[in-house]
């Protein structure tokens, strides 16, 4: 039982580094610096934490992280850099838990709390690129907030059930992989949208142009999926947001066909499959949204109740959204409301 408590006190703290490096030794230090916390016999090795240049040290890198963490994307700068450091802390620190047993044990423990900070720094990386799509810095504020109080309550679940404290910290690390493929999307179409903004000045916007022809990984799988030999009108590259049957952040296009108006084709490759679905047009309305980092297509239905789809355009791209706006609305035959508020869910909002 002691060498799993052992096991789970340092696995523990390498999962706590990976959400905050600095504020996990600096409160562990301070613990033991002060005698906050007793280290039993086996846990002497950890007193080095406890030493003054660790606590300074260590707090006035928190100090840094604390302002630099709460800033939307400054804290995705800080966590670049430390994708890194904190994976070689967290290793750093379990090793100085279990004592350099061998040389052996020495290696798979580093490559085992190595993997554990990484796992979790992913987390919280992609969680802070996600929230900075929004211009407000609430988001981050909260989120900030939320991480260091998770730190401190790991840190005192470790000190009371370490045990407890690693099954956890298993089951975040296993529903982090459920949703990884999920978060690794989100994550590079943010990565993508926010370079595509970069690139160009703020009030940049490229001429509508929507071609006909398809990407020739697109153009195979709309080929097999267009049984009846369809006509393509036109084509727009765009990047899924949220609609029923089509999962978020897929790279694709949309497709209209000459002898279908009412009806798109969104075409994509999901996991390196092909993927297709259609969207009946019919009874749906589609509006124009700006975004911080984007420019959305939203298509939902007149009566509120259905389907709704979202599609995401660079910002450069605002006069191609504009375009299939006003294609659609003529193949509908609708006239331009006055104002259309979006009705899907905050979460779909870049």
């Amino acid at each position: 039982m002691d060498r799993l408590s052992l096991l789970s006190v340092a696995l523990g703290l390498a999962a706590l580094a990976g959400i905050n490096l600095y504020l996990t030794v600096f409160v562990t230090g301070l613990a033991i610096h002060f005698h906050w916390i007793t280290l039993g016999p086996a846990y002497q090795s950890l007193d080095v934490l406890g030493r003054p240049a660790i606590i300074i040290i260590s707090g006035v890198l928190y100090f840094l992280e604390f302002f630099a963490d709460k800033i939307p994307w400054v804290d995705s700068v800080w966590d670049a850099v430390h994708t890194v450091i904190r994976p070689i802390g967290g290793a750093l620190l379990a090793i100085q838990v279990l004592g350099y047993p061998s040389p052996a044990s020495t290696v798979i423990v580093a490559l085992l709390a190595g993997g554990t900070s990484l796992i979790t720094h992913t987390a919280k990386a992609t969680t802070r690129l996600a929230s900075n799509s929004s211009p407000e810095p609430f988001s981050n504020i909260a989120l900030s907030v939320g991480e260091d109080l998770a730190v401190f309550g790991g840190l005192a679940l470790i000190h009371y059930n370490p045990i407890i404290a690693l099954s956890i910290f298993s089951l975040a690390i296993a529903a982090f992989f459920y949703f990884a493929p999920k978060i690794l999307r989100a994550m590079k179409a943010k990565l993508w949208l926010a370079w595509k903004k970069l690139n160009v000045p703020a009030d940049y916007k490229l001429p509508a142009k929507l071609p006909v022809t398809l990407p020739s990984h697109l153009a195979e799988i709309f080929n097999r999926q267009n049984t009846h030999g369809e006509t393509k009108a036109w084509t727009a590259p765009c990047l899924s947001g949220r609609g029923r049957r089509i999962p978020a952040n897929l790279f694709g296009a949309l497709v209209s066909t000459t002898e279908q108006p009412k009806r798109l084709w969104f075409i994509a490759r999901k996991n390196g499959r092909p993927f297709g679905e259609t969207i009946e047009l019919e009874g749906m309305m589609v509006a124009h949204e700006p975004k911080f980092l984007s420019e959305n297509l939203i298509i939902v239905p007149t009566s509120g109740k259905g389907a709704r789809y979202l599609f995401i355009f660079p910002r450069s791209r605002s006069a191609d959204v504009e375009q299939i706006v006003e294609n659609l609305r003529r193949q509908l035959n609708q006239h331009h409301p006055e104002s259309v508020e979006s009705t899907l869910e905050p979460a779909t909002s870049n």
